[in-house]
Protein backbone atom coordinates (compact mmCIF):
# COMPACT_ATOMS: atom_id res chain seq x y z
CA UNK A 1 0.00 0.00 0.00
CA UNK A 2 0.81 3.58 -0.84
CA UNK A 3 0.67 4.70 2.86
CA UNK A 4 4.34 2.08 3.81
CA UNK A 5 5.93 4.98 1.90
CA UNK A 6 4.85 7.42 4.64
CA UNK A 7 7.13 5.09 6.96
CA UNK A 8 9.77 4.26 4.81
CA UNK A 9 10.32 7.47 3.03
CA UNK A 10 8.54 10.56 4.03
CA UNK A 11 9.51 13.27 1.47
CA UNK A 12 9.52 10.70 -1.31
CA UNK A 13 5.56 10.11 0.08
CA UNK A 14 4.17 13.55 0.45
CA UNK A 15 6.32 14.62 -3.01
CA UNK A 16 4.13 12.29 -5.02
CA UNK A 17 1.30 12.80 -3.41
CA UNK A 18 1.42 16.34 -3.87
CA UNK A 19 2.48 15.79 -7.55
CA UNK A 20 -0.73 13.28 -7.54
CA UNK A 21 -3.13 15.74 -5.83
CA UNK A 22 -1.94 18.85 -8.24
CA UNK A 23 -2.36 16.85 -11.34
CA UNK A 24 -5.62 15.28 -10.19
CA UNK A 25 -6.91 19.13 -9.34
CA UNK A 26 -5.45 20.55 -13.21
CA UNK A 27 -7.58 17.57 -14.78
CA UNK A 28 -10.75 18.68 -12.81
CA UNK A 29 -10.64 22.18 -12.86
CA UNK A 30 -9.90 22.19 -16.82
CA UNK A 31 -12.95 20.10 -16.99
CA UNK A 32 -14.80 22.46 -15.23
CA UNK A 33 -13.70 25.85 -17.18
CA UNK A 34 -13.98 24.42 -20.23
CA UNK A 35 -17.66 23.53 -19.21
CA UNK A 36 -17.99 26.91 -18.67
CA UNK A 37 -16.92 28.29 -21.59
CA UNK A 38 -19.19 26.23 -23.91
CA UNK A 39 -21.82 27.47 -21.78
CA UNK A 40 -22.57 25.05 -18.57
CA UNK A 41 -22.17 27.06 -15.49
CA UNK A 42 -22.61 23.87 -13.21
CA UNK A 43 -19.53 22.89 -11.81
CA UNK A 44 -18.65 26.45 -11.74
CA UNK A 45 -21.97 27.72 -9.85
CA UNK A 46 -20.89 24.67 -7.01
CA UNK A 47 -17.30 26.42 -6.66
CA UNK A 48 -15.07 23.72 -9.12
CA UNK A 49 -13.29 26.55 -10.89
CA UNK A 50 -10.89 26.13 -8.20
CA UNK A 51 -7.78 23.71 -7.27
CA UNK A 52 -8.56 23.04 -3.86
CA UNK A 53 -8.28 19.50 -3.57
CA UNK A 54 -10.94 19.12 -0.67
CA UNK A 55 -13.64 20.64 -3.56
CA UNK A 56 -12.15 19.11 -6.52
CA UNK A 57 -11.36 15.50 -4.81
CA UNK A 58 -13.39 15.04 -1.99
CA UNK A 59 -12.05 13.66 1.26
CA UNK A 60 -12.72 10.12 0.26
CA UNK A 61 -10.61 10.48 -2.44
CA UNK A 62 -7.94 12.08 -0.91
CA UNK A 63 -7.85 9.26 1.68
CA UNK A 64 -7.77 6.91 -0.69
CA UNK A 65 -4.74 8.57 -2.48
CA UNK A 66 -3.06 8.46 0.65
CA UNK A 67 -3.74 4.42 1.89
CA UNK A 68 -3.94 3.05 -1.77
CA UNK A 69 -2.32 5.37 -4.34
CA UNK A 70 -6.24 5.99 -5.78
CA UNK A 71 -7.58 8.78 -6.51
CA UNK A 72 -10.18 10.24 -8.58
CA UNK A 73 -11.99 13.65 -8.81
CA UNK A 74 -15.66 14.37 -10.26
CA UNK A 75 -17.58 17.53 -12.45
CA UNK A 76 -20.86 18.46 -12.43
CA UNK A 77 -21.46 18.78 -16.14
CA UNK A 78 -25.29 19.60 -17.41
CA UNK A 79 -25.16 18.63 -21.23
CA UNK A 80 -28.00 20.03 -21.97
CA UNK A 81 -26.36 23.67 -21.35
CA UNK A 82 -23.33 23.33 -23.60
CA UNK A 83 -23.45 24.96 -26.86
CA UNK A 84 -21.84 23.15 -30.03
CA UNK A 85 -21.81 19.99 -31.56
CA UNK A 86 -18.90 19.06 -30.26
CA UNK A 87 -18.92 20.16 -26.40
CA UNK A 88 -18.93 17.84 -24.92
CA UNK A 89 -16.32 15.99 -26.40
CA UNK A 90 -14.04 18.92 -25.76
CA UNK A 91 -15.48 19.59 -22.19
CA UNK A 92 -14.04 15.45 -21.96
CA UNK A 93 -11.17 15.57 -23.67
CA UNK A 94 -10.08 18.96 -21.95
CA UNK A 95 -9.11 16.68 -18.74
CA UNK A 96 -6.53 14.40 -20.48
CA UNK A 97 -5.69 17.26 -22.61
CA UNK A 98 -4.38 19.04 -19.64
CA UNK A 99 -2.67 16.22 -17.97
CA UNK A 100 -0.90 16.05 -21.67
CA UNK A 101 0.52 19.12 -21.04
CA UNK A 102 1.74 18.92 -17.79
CA UNK A 103 3.61 15.56 -18.78
CA UNK A 104 5.24 17.36 -21.08
CA UNK A 105 6.13 20.27 -19.05
CA UNK A 106 7.30 17.81 -16.13
CA UNK A 107 9.54 16.33 -19.35
CA UNK A 108 10.99 19.09 -20.37
CA UNK A 109 11.49 20.22 -16.35
CA UNK A 110 13.18 17.01 -15.78
CA UNK A 111 15.70 17.28 -18.92
CA UNK A 112 16.46 20.68 -18.31
CA UNK A 113 17.22 19.51 -14.34
CA UNK A 114 19.43 16.88 -15.85
CA UNK A 115 21.39 19.06 -18.23
CA UNK A 116 21.94 21.70 -15.20
CA UNK A 117 22.79 18.70 -12.71
CA UNK A 118 20.16 19.29 -10.03
CA UNK A 119 19.39 17.52 -7.03
CA UNK A 120 18.84 13.73 -8.31
CA UNK A 121 15.62 13.62 -5.96
CA UNK A 122 14.50 16.52 -7.23
CA UNK A 123 14.90 15.04 -10.88
CA UNK A 124 13.48 11.86 -9.86
CA UNK A 125 10.23 13.77 -8.99
CA UNK A 126 9.97 15.43 -12.33
CA UNK A 127 10.34 12.61 -14.49
CA UNK A 128 7.60 10.82 -11.56
CA UNK A 129 5.84 13.81 -12.61
CA UNK A 130 5.86 13.20 -16.44
CA UNK A 131 5.33 9.96 -16.18
CA UNK A 132 1.84 9.93 -13.83
CA UNK A 133 0.34 12.64 -15.98
CA UNK A 134 0.82 10.46 -19.39
CA UNK A 135 -0.56 8.04 -17.42
CA UNK A 136 -3.71 9.98 -15.94
CA UNK A 137 -3.85 11.33 -19.93
CA UNK A 138 -4.16 7.43 -21.22
CA UNK A 139 -6.16 6.01 -18.46
CA UNK A 140 -9.12 8.74 -18.65
CA UNK A 141 -9.05 8.09 -22.43
CA UNK A 142 -9.66 4.59 -22.53
CA UNK A 143 -13.52 4.11 -23.81
CA UNK A 144 -14.32 2.78 -20.13
CA UNK A 145 -18.32 4.32 -18.68
CA UNK A 146 -16.95 6.68 -15.96
CA UNK A 147 -14.12 7.87 -17.80
CA UNK A 148 -13.48 10.71 -20.44
CA UNK A 149 -12.65 8.55 -23.21
CA UNK A 150 -16.54 6.93 -22.70
CA UNK A 151 -17.75 10.16 -22.83
CA UNK A 152 -15.99 11.49 -26.01
CA UNK A 153 -17.28 8.32 -27.89
CA UNK A 154 -20.77 8.56 -26.67
CA UNK A 155 -21.15 12.02 -27.71
CA UNK A 156 -20.56 10.49 -31.53
CA UNK A 157 -22.22 7.11 -31.21
CA UNK A 158 -24.90 8.60 -29.04
CA UNK A 159 -27.95 6.13 -30.37
CA UNK A 160 -25.84 3.05 -30.16
CA UNK A 161 -24.66 3.61 -27.32
CA UNK A 162 -27.92 4.87 -25.59
CA UNK A 163 -29.34 1.44 -26.65
CA UNK A 164 -26.58 -0.77 -24.83
CA UNK A 165 -27.37 0.83 -21.70
CA UNK A 166 -28.59 -2.12 -19.95
CA UNK A 167 -25.46 -3.64 -20.94
CA UNK A 168 -22.95 -0.76 -19.49
CA UNK A 169 -24.38 -0.89 -16.16
CA UNK A 170 -23.88 -5.06 -16.07
CA UNK A 171 -20.88 -5.14 -16.95
CA UNK A 172 -18.94 -1.92 -15.35
CA UNK A 173 -17.57 -3.20 -12.89
CA UNK A 174 -16.56 -5.97 -14.63
CA UNK A 175 -14.57 -3.48 -16.96
CA UNK A 176 -13.28 -0.93 -14.60
CA UNK A 177 -11.77 -4.25 -12.43
CA UNK A 178 -10.02 -5.27 -16.40
CA UNK A 179 -9.00 -1.75 -16.43
CA UNK A 180 -6.81 -2.09 -13.11
CA UNK A 181 -5.57 -5.46 -14.23
CA UNK A 182 -4.15 -3.93 -17.35
CA UNK A 183 -2.83 -0.32 -15.49
CA UNK A 184 0.70 -1.60 -15.35
CA UNK A 185 0.47 -2.02 -18.92
CA UNK A 186 -0.91 1.38 -19.27
CA UNK A 187 2.50 2.62 -16.54
CA UNK A 188 4.98 1.43 -18.54
CA UNK A 189 3.57 2.73 -22.02
CA UNK A 190 3.05 6.23 -19.82
CA UNK A 191 6.76 5.39 -19.03
CA UNK A 192 8.25 4.42 -23.04
CA UNK A 193 6.22 7.59 -24.18
CA UNK A 194 8.05 10.10 -21.74
CA UNK A 195 11.45 8.36 -21.90
CA UNK A 196 11.40 8.32 -25.84
CA UNK A 197 10.06 12.07 -25.48
CA UNK A 198 13.15 13.22 -23.02
CA UNK A 199 15.41 11.24 -24.83
CA UNK A 200 14.30 13.69 -28.12
CA UNK A 201 15.00 16.56 -26.37
CA UNK A 202 18.20 15.91 -25.01
CA UNK A 203 19.34 15.25 -29.13
CA UNK A 204 17.78 18.35 -29.85
CA UNK A 205 19.91 20.13 -27.33
CA UNK A 206 22.85 18.13 -28.17
CA UNK A 207 22.11 19.59 -31.81
CA UNK A 208 21.82 22.96 -30.81
CA UNK A 209 25.21 22.92 -28.59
Amino acid sequence: MFIKTLFNDPRLFFSQLLIVVVSVCVHEYCHALAAYKLGDTTAADRGHLTLNPFKQMGIVSLLMLCFLGIAWGQIPVDPANLRGKHSRALVSASGPAANLALSLLFSILAVAGAIGEINPFAGNMLFFGAIINMVLALFNLLPIPGLDGWNILRTYWRKDLANAAEWVKGTFLVLIMLVFTCFDYIYDAAGVIVINFCRLLLRVYGGLK
